[in-house]
């Protein structure tokens, strides 16, 4: 009898475990990419580091504030997520790099966020490493070009919205400026959130 209460108990533990298991949604092909740390300054002229965000579920995108292109309609996207995932009461943060630093004030960034619809409550725009650190931090960190060609006043970049999990590490990448996935990012950063 009771090797027989025994066995009913192990197998519910079992099933509990394994049901467990099932309720627990993972990423499809999660890159695992590790970033660098870069320290900066947001708009609000306070320090920030990516360091600082370990812990954070958090989406990434590079802009300038004098981009006559992809910036301003991309982060009118960041915009509309960002309201998204409040609806859905997903807490990620968000954070745009300058790619024109010499020339993003936090003022400026400011003012270009204001106009795109920006809450600030949890999103930060970063300035104040170089050219050099940006276009470095770009390449190696998220794969993604960001270069200012000698004398230019536009900056070439990718356009992606990059997810990151607790342990900064890239996780997913999707299209920022057209086409945007929202539903999958919401669902992606909920599984994060979860983990």
């Amino acid at each position: 009898m009771r090797h027989k209460r025994l066995y009913i108990f192990f197998s519910l533990i079992i099933i509990t475990l394994i049901l467990a298991a099932c309720g627990q949604k993972e990423l499809e092909d999660p890159l695992e990419w590790e970033i660098d740390n870069l320290s900066g300054t947001t708009q609000a002229g306070e320090d920030f580091s990516v360091d600082e965000m370990e812990g954070e579920v958090w989406l990434a995108n590079f802009i300038f504030t004098s981009c006559d292109t992809v910036c301003p309609p991309i982060t009118r996207n960041m915009a509309n997520l960002q309201e998204q995932l409040k609806e859905e009461d997903i807490e990620v943060e968000i954070v745009s790099f300058s790619v024109d630093p010499e020339v993003d004030t936090p003022e400026k960034l400011e003012e270009f966020a204001s106009a795109q619809d920006a809450d600030f409550d949890n999103w930060s725009f970063i300035t104040g490493y170089s050219q050099k650190e940006i276009e470095n931090y770009g390449q190696e960190s998220f794969r993604t070009i960001v270069q200012k060609p000698e004398g230019a006043e536009q900056v070439t970049h990718g356009s992606s919205f990059f997810l990151m999990n607790k342990n900064n590490q890239v996780m997913k990448s999707y299209k920022g400026d057209t086409n945007v996935p929202f539903e999958k990012i919401i669902e992606d950063a909920e599984i994060l959130a979860n983990q």
